[in-house]
């Protein structure tokens, strides 16, 4: 599967910002979607993940009740609905997809990776 990421950009705390990965190649709903984010030196973040119906969702702890992971399984696409931006969250973006279960928050465990979105967020 191709992941391609969209939706990043130059932001102002408080501000919001919608991000995009649109998925081709594979049948989408075989795969279980996440979001993760680094900053250059740290290891990646987990961020978000859904499982194949989008009932089930996981958040990492930096960002519970201001993110929120969806999809459309009808357009092969999963959102990243980021509210009340704040400095820290500046960060590259990255779409990431696997088959299996859902449930992981380590990104050894997703196969399929994108090519990432850059959020910057000025204080």
């Amino acid at each position: 599967v191709q992941l391609v990421e969209s939706g990043g950009g130059l932001v102002q705390a408080g501000d919001s910002l919608k991000l995009t990965c649109a998925a081709s190649g594979d049948i989408f709903t075989a795969f279980v979607m996440a979001w993760f984010r680094q900053v250059p030196g740290k290891e990646r973040e987990f961020v978000a993940g859904i499982g194949w119906s989008g009932i089930s969702t996981e958040y990492g702890n930096a960002v519970k009740g201001r993110f929120t992971i969806s999809r459309d399984n009808a357009k092969n696409t999963v959102y990243l609905q980021i509210n009340s931006l704040k400095p820290e969250d500046t960060a590259g973006y990255y779409c990431a997809a696997t088959r299996g279960s859902f449930g992981y928050t380590d990104r050894t465990y997703y196969k399929y990776w994108g090519q990432g979105t850059q959020v910057t967020v000025s204080s």
